[in-house]
């Protein structure tokens, strides 16, 4: 019984999560009918947000306990063939999201009217925190050595993901107008153009 709470649990934390997380990327849309509140909100939400990140990696753990008859497929009967993807995973997914957590700065979890367009890691890629945190919970799927785990968050990166960034870039649009039209030219969304 446990486990179908755990995956009930993970599944909903995931939609909560998705929904939370794209309301907080747009705060331009929500000035136009909230204000200037709109972007304190959006923190707010963004912090919400996060809270659920915590629920599904602790409902993945809990996985390890509580895997769900039938979808308990392992990746390698000796576990540390997961481990080490995960380990293979994780390392440049780490140093991807936090490079891109360094170079946004406070954007990263409060939305500012005043913020610029960022540098850095930005300059070629637009979305590397996307690129770096959401593979963590692939790679966590090995470490748990579960295909259900990783199969699940590959899903829904697939699906999530362009999402995401759709209403977030029509936000940037409507924030930043043309030079952010033109950064998008330039500039890959999760991986660098190849420039001639």
């Amino acid at each position: 019984m446990i486990e179908y709470i755990n995956i009930i649990i993970m599944i909903i934390s995931y939609f909560v999560f998705g929904w939370l997380y794209i309301l907080s990327v747009q705060p331009m849309k929500r000035k136009e009918s909230r204000g200037e509140s709109a972007w304190r909100e959006c923190s707010i939400l963004r912090s919400i947000s996060g809270i659920f990140m915590f629920i599904i990696t602790a409902n993945m753990i809990l996985w390890i306990w509580f895997p769900v008859s039938g979808l308990d497929w392992k990746v390698n009967e000796n576990i540390w063939v997961g481990i080490g993807i995960g380990i293979a995973m994780l390392i440049p997914c780490l140093i991807l999201m936090m490079k891109g957590e360094i170079d946004a700065g406070k954007e990263t979890l409060q939305p500012s009217a005043e913020t610029k367009l960022y540098g850095g890691i930005y300059n070629y890629i637009r979305h590397p925190q996307s690129l770096g945190e959401f593979p963590i919970y692939i790679a966590l799927g090995f470490f748990i050595n579960s295909w259900f785990l990783v199969i699940i968050s590959i899903i829904f990166i697939v699906v999530y993901v362009p999402i995401m960034i759709h209403y977030e870039e029509q936000d940037l649009v409507k924030r930043f107008g043309e030079p952010y039209i033109e950064y998008k030219k330039r500039t890959g969304a999760l991986f660098p153009k190849i420039r001639k």
